[in-house]
């Protein structure tokens, strides 16, 4: 049998309507959905299958992204129950999809952690003009110098996100990110994007928001671990409830090192899944590492499709 990563986007791979061909096909994605939504009052199909305001605030886009990923991962399970992850990653919201993928949270909780999740991110940020900005085309030391020497200056800006070579998105007061917007061209930057963002995730802006999440962690993680999950934070394998809480607690405030996770289990594994919307890791994993092949489940199509795949 292969040896398989389950993986998991985060925040920003959401799209109207995804999860609808779930949804459309499958009583178990329908039934999932409805339950969801009554854990935290809302109806998630029209928060997903329609053009609205909630899909873009992250108290529910959080909550959308991981009800869409569970239940690709619920169906996948169930059409393929022999099939065993030899570890579990997500990309930052996605770790919690990661962790609750190996069985050490359950669904409802999850969604019902996420959503508070996203609003506490979103009052820790209130009144602090706090952004997000991706930098393109500059290497990795010369953002982090960069970064250091504007907090010499009193300057809110930190090192959110280490995607790939060449692409590290930065957060932090969002004045001070378009201050620095021609000190990264100089530097080398193609481009230094500030984002469509209202919080500044993995930064010292969301410090209030870690004592409340951890309380709520305490509450529904548990040590029913099937597999290891990889920290965000360490880039190393967890399966415990006390390390999940602090390492995930910590994960608010220190970057998503993403690049890193995927090098260090490239050679440990024979192939990556992606589940929930999209291709946003399939794309990264194959400028990360070229020889990891990742598959897809975002529909049934896909789904039937990765049979082949696995099986063979």
């Amino acid at each position: 049998m292969k040896k398989i990563a389950m993986i998991f986007a985060g925040q920003g791979s959401q799209a109207v309507g995804m999860g609808k061909d779930f949804y459309d096909n499958s009583e178990v994605a329908h039934e999932m959905f409805v339950k969801a939504g009554e854990r935290i009052g809302v109806d998630f199909k029209e928060i997903i299958f329609e053009e609205n305001e909630k899909l873009g605030q992250t108290a529910y886009t959080q909550p959308a992204i991981l009800l869409v990923q569970m239940v690709a991962y619920r169906l996948f399970k169930e059409a393929y129950p022999y099939v065993k992850a030899e570890l579990f990653l997500g990309h930052s919201l996605g770790e919690f999809s990661a962790l609750c993928a190996a069985g050490a949270i359950d669904y409802i909780d999850a969604v019902e952690l996420v959503h508070k999740r996203g609003a506490y991110m979103q009052e820790a940020c209130e009144g602090k003009d706090a952004g997000m900005m991706a930098i393109v085309g500059l290497d990795d030391a010369s953002v982090e110098k960069i970064c250091a020497d504007a907090q010499m200056q009193g300057k809110q800006i930190w090192p959110a996100n280490y995607n790939q070579d060449g692409q590290l998105v930065v957060a932090g007061n969002r004045a001070d990110l378009a201050s620095l917007e021609d000190t990264f061209k100089e530097a080398g930057a193609k481009r230094a994007l500030l984002l469509n963002m209202s919080v500044a995730s993995h930064c010292e802006i969301l410090a209030l928001a870690q004592e409340p999440l951890r309380e709520l962690m305490e509450r529904y993680i548990t040590d029913g671990f099937e597999a290891p999950v990889i920290s965000n934070v360490t880039t190393k394998p967890y399966a415990t409830k006390a390390e999940a809480v602090t390492l995930l607690r910590d994960q608010l405030v220190k970057p998503v090192k993403y690049k890193q996770s995927i090098q260090a289990i490239a050679g440990e594994v024979d192939m990556a899944i992606e589940f929930g919307n999209g291709v946003v890791l399939k794309g990264l994993n194959r400028r990360v590492a070229k020889d990891l092949k990742t598959l897809n489940i975002s529909d049934m199509a896909s789904l039937e499709k990765v049979k082949e795949e696995v099986c063979s």
